[in-house]
């Protein structure tokens, strides 16, 4: 993998192709559509969402018109590369492991962007943080922090781990990565040799979100719950 990338690009779900359900709308459509166009112009960029292993849902309406759903079972080895090494995030005192596998979107000319997908089914972890990366937008506010956790910090952790050490921009499809900047300010604050991030500096790197949020001070959270670190 080309590891020279600049732009990091976090979204909760991407549309990479109709037999990946990884997505579930509009937010997916402009993910997936965003890297299509990033491939075409030979973009330095690499992206991080969950797995998803059992995606949104199918739904069903009956004949008296009642709806009914179920989960969207598909093989991961089919469309996806595993990717060697692990990383991992701290999820209520317990350590949840993370594996990481890849999808190219290729380019008109020749250029790809890696998508790193993000998975917490593994042996090693409990059987309810195993389920963490399964359902998009699935379960309770507590299950969907989890999975922000996983995006967020787990992601930044995941490109490192890849070797993706010259990033200068963090960008958020909506703010369900914003704690991707709690994990820059710790970095700061490991490098400058401090145990808190209450007193370290705000990271080199920028932060962008895909919807316009009102202006704040720098370093804040802003009212519509995403960071801004430039």
């Amino acid at each position: 993998m080309d590891n020279n990338q600049l732009i990091a690009y976090f979204s909760m779900e991407i549309a990479l192709r109709p037999e990946i359900p990884t997505y579930s709308g509009g937010l997916g459509i402009l993910a997936g559509d965003t890297l299509r166009s990033a491939a075409d112009l030979g973009l330095p960029l690499v992206a991080v969402t969950l797995l998803h292993r059992k995606g949104y849902f199918y739904q069903h309406l009956d004949a008296a018109g009642w709806q009914t759903e179920e989960p969207v079972e598909w093989v991961v080895e089919d469309f996806l590369t595993e990717l060697p090494g692990r990383v991992a995030v701290t999820i209520e005192g317990r350590e949840v492991q993370l594996r990481v596998w890849q999808y190219l979107v290729e380019g008109v000319k020749g250029d790809s962007v890696p998508v790193c997908l993000l998975d917490a089914d593994l042996p090693e972890n409990g059987e309810w943080d195993r389920r963490l990366t399964h359902y998009l937008y699935g379960g309770d506010p507590h299950y969907r922090l989890c999975q922000e956790i996983i995006l967020g910090i787990g992601g930044v952790r995941a490109l490192r781990m890849l070797g993706h050490d010259t990033l200068e921009r963090f960008h958020m499809n909506e703010g369900h990565a914003a704690l991707l900047a709690v994990e820059l300010l710790n970095e700061q604050a490991a490098a400058a040799g401090r145990c808190s991030m209450r007193k370290t500096s705000r990271p080199s790197a920028k932060c962008a979100s895909s919807r316009p949020i009102p202006p704040c001070p720098p370093g804040r959270i802003s009212s519509r719950g995403t960071w801004r670190c430039g």
